[in-house]
């Protein structure tokens, strides 16, 4: 009986009196405002050097799964190699791990989320809609189909006039993270890219999301303004908690290998990772790899606990070590955490 009054009446309060104390003294008297769910944490999170938490509720939504996150140890947070790091529990939003979370970065293509999240969003059927290639999709640096580097190739390229199914073209972005694809679609939904881009930016600003601003569907840097270019860790575990709700981005980002065909049935690719982790991490229900020489190399990653129930989202940004960094950070959270 004890425990259903504390879960009925104790409970809901707390995310309340929780961030409210801990915004105040980590804010040194900022002001912090919040609109619905989503709270502006500028004042102070643009620099966490001092923003120590042990359990943070910046979202109003923390009992929707009937479980929140509890720091169950008074271990001090892990520190990464990266240069920022955020992890977030992907139901409730509450903040698990931060390191110079809303520090501005490039982000590569951890950029495809939100790609990949306007295209589920736009396309009504992602099996059926055909995108016709043209020479400005084909025509960007690095990774693309074929090719999964900007100095090597060992499939075939898609050519203009190749017609493709959109659902491939989701496939090989984030699972290849091939740019071309990325731009085909962004021409497709918008019109050109920089047309798409402008819904990019439009729904991060729907989203909340303050630290962000897309240049490119698949997160290239547009040469002399690198510096408009730019998320945060923080904001992009929010991108991808927010894409949970899209079955058909995770169900993708989990899978190995595979192959897809041109429409007409005559041009083969190749379908393949690049998350070393899906294999050797337990409980990895998918990521996202990024690099460019600006960006350096980063990661986020889906993971859920070993009762399968609860996921987080991490992200490891300018990582030298993303692969045994997000393993120390998964395991960390796992260890000192529980959902009751």
């Amino acid at each position: 009986m004890l425990n259903l009054i504390f879960t009925l009446f104790i409970i809901p309060f707390i995310p309340f009196w929780l961030f409210g104390h801990l915004i105040s003294n980590a804010s040194g008297g900022a002001n912090i405002t919040c609109q619905g769910s989503i709270c502006d944490l500028s004042a102070k999170m643009a620099d966490s050097s001092d923003f120590i938490v042990k359990n943070l509720f910046p979202v109003d939504s923390a009992l929707a799964s009937g479980y929140v996150p509890v720091r169950t140890t008074n271990a001090d947070d892990i520190k990464l190699w990266a240069g920022s790091s955020a992890a977030i529990d992907a139901d409730s939003g509450t903040i698990l791990h931060y390191d110079q979370g809303r520090k501005h970065v490039q982000i590569a293509s951890l950029t495809k989320m939100m790609t990949a999240i306007l295209a589920v969003e736009n396309i009504q059927d992602l099996d059926s809609a055909v995108v016709t290639i043209n020479a400005e999709d084909l025509d960007v640096d690095g990774t693309k189909v074929g090719c999964p580097t900007s100095v090597y190739c060992n499939g075939n390229r898609m050519f203009v006039g190749e017609k493709v199914k959109a659902i491939d073209l989701l496939r090989v972005m984030l699972m290849n993270s091939a740019n071309d694809a990325a731009t085909a679609l962004g021409s497709y939904i918008g019109g050109s890219p920089k047309k798409f881009v402008d819904m990019m930016n439009a729904k991060a600003k729907d989203m909340g999301l303050t630290d962000t601003h897309f240049c490119t569907p698949s997160g290239l840097e547009i040469d002399g303004h690198e510096d408009e270019c730019y998320s945060s860790a923080y904001d992009i575990a929010r991108i991808a908690a927010y894409s949970m709700r899209y079955d058909t981005i995770w169900n993708i980002m989990r899978t190995l290998d595979g192959q897809f065909y041109s429409v007409d049935g005559r041009t083969m690719h190749i379908l393949q990772n690049t998350d070393m982790l899906l294999n050797t991490l337990p409980g990895c229900i998918g990521g996202k790899t990024g690099f460019t020489p600006l960006a350096g190399k980063s990661l986020l990653l889906g993971a859920a606990d070993p009762t399968g129930k609860h996921k987080i989202i991490a992200v490891v940004l300018n990582d030298d070590q993303r692969w045994s960094d997000m393993k120390s950070l998964v395991d960390w959270i796992f260890n000192n955490y529980k959902w009751q």
